[in-house]
């Protein structure tokens, strides 16, 4: 009995040990496999830092509105007789708009006409029998004075005829009716909009800090949402006045608008062109990672143990930067990156220190014209839109 208890420990303490043995095997099998398991290469794009000329910008939101626009409305009360436009329809200044019922006025006008006319006849017999002097000079001054009067009336009568017509203040072009014919028209109804469209005002606000840094007749430049067309102007209005509620300045730019792109009332991002720059380090906005621990960017540098036949692997470092102001799509670089360096602006997200890279521009959104590169202030989210798909697509090419 006790020789069987023996050998059942000893098979115990056997199957025990085998196990251990086991596990501890395969822990270090797997670790020896990790260790030597070869980093996947990553392909990114990058961009060369260099020396460049700078052109900073103040970068705000503004509203374009026409240089002249107006909502026109009639001066008294009538029903429409005609409606003489057509909606966006070119109109000239002094054209005629639209016309109220204006009977009764004609008449007026016209009996005032024949009075002037009869006390004009009065006044000619008047001034002739003075000077035959068969006539007194209180005749002649009553004859004047009924001719004056009837001209005056006349005048009156033509302005209240005016009245019943709409004119146009200025040249421009004219909205949508908002009338109808045989509507009563009273003063204060809108019949349609007038706007100058050729030449347009932007209406944007900076911080008063910034307010040193502005002056009349200073260039800017204006992108839509979509950052495809740039618009240009000069700044013709500085409010000279600092809002207290919120520590703004106004600012008025005319912007040329011949082509007609812009619309009144359109959003607009709005850049004021500040004196350019010489030596200034520049990278794409898509290239600097921003973290807890400061801004950094990825270098694409070779390892520091390779060899005579290793010229073209290359490996990544972590390198914390400075960044100064921003213009577009580009910000300045003030320390942590060298003339030379190359950056990695794309396929950051799989990189840490020491990773094999493969570089491949073709499609490099911090390249000049790239599909990527966006010029126009506020463009940091369509670069950043482009950089997720250029990380897809280094992503794809790194696990093939």
């Amino acid at each position: 009995m006790i020789k069987r208890l023996l050998i059942a420990i000893v098979l115990l303490a056997v199957l025990a040990g085998g196990i251990v043995g086991f596990n501890m095997f395969r822990d270090q099998a797997i670790e020896q496999f990790f260790a030597n398991m070869p980093v996947p290469t990553v392909t990114v794009s990058t961009v060369e830092a260099e020396e460049a000329r700078w052109t900073p910008s103040i970068e705000a939101i503004g509203t374009v509105n026409a240089n002249q626009g107006v909502d026109l409305t009639v001066e008294t009360t009538g029903i429409v007789t005609d409606i003489l436009f057509e909606a966006n329809q070119q109109v000239e200044k002094d054209q005629i708009l639209l016309q109220l019922e204006d009977n009764v006025q004609q008449a007026d006008l016209s009996a005032s006409r024949t009075q002037a006319a009869l006390d004009k006849q009065a006044l000619d017999r008047a001034r002739e029998l003075r000077s035959r002097g068969v006539s007194s000079g209180a005749s002649l001054d009553n004859a004047e004075a009924a001719a004056q009067a009837s001209a005056a009336q006349v005048e009156k009568a033509e302005a209240v005829v005016q009245q019943r017509q709409l004119r146009a203040p200025f040249s421009g072009t004219i909205g949508i009716p908002r009338v109808d014919r045989g509507q009563y028209l009273s003063p204060g109804t809108i019949v349609a909009t007038l706007q100058d469209t050729e030449t347009m005002r932007a209406d944007f606000t900076v911080p008063e800090q910034r307010l040193g840094l502005l002056k009349i007749g200073q260039p800017v430049r204006l992108w839509l949402n979509s950052g495809n067309d740039v618009f240009e102007g000069t700044i013709t209005g500085i409010d000279p006045k600092v809002d207290p509620s919120s520590r703004l300045v106004s600012v008025r730019a005319r912007i040329d608008n011949t082509a007609g792109k812009l619309t009144p009332g359109q959003f607009v991002q709005v850049g004021v062109i500040l004196p350019e720059e010489d030596g200034v380090i520049s990278l794409p906005q898509t290239a600097v990672v921003t973290s807890l621990y400061g801004d950094y960017v990825y270098a694409v540098r070779k390892p520091k143990d390779a060899g005579e036949g290793d010229e073209e692997k290359l490996e990544t470092r972590q390198v914390f930067v400075k960044v100064g102001r921003r213009s577009g799509d580009r910000i300045e670089i003030s320390s942590g990156v060298e003339p030379g360096d190359i950056i990695v602006t794309a396929g950051q997200n799989r990189l840490s220190n020491g990773t094999p890279v493969k570089i491949d521009n073709q499609i490099n959104p911090g390249a000049p014209g790239a599909p990527g590169a966006q010029n126009a202030p506020g463009a940091q989210n369509a670069a950043t839109e482009d950089t997720n798909a250029e990380d897809s697509k280094a992503e794809e090419a790194a696990d093939k």
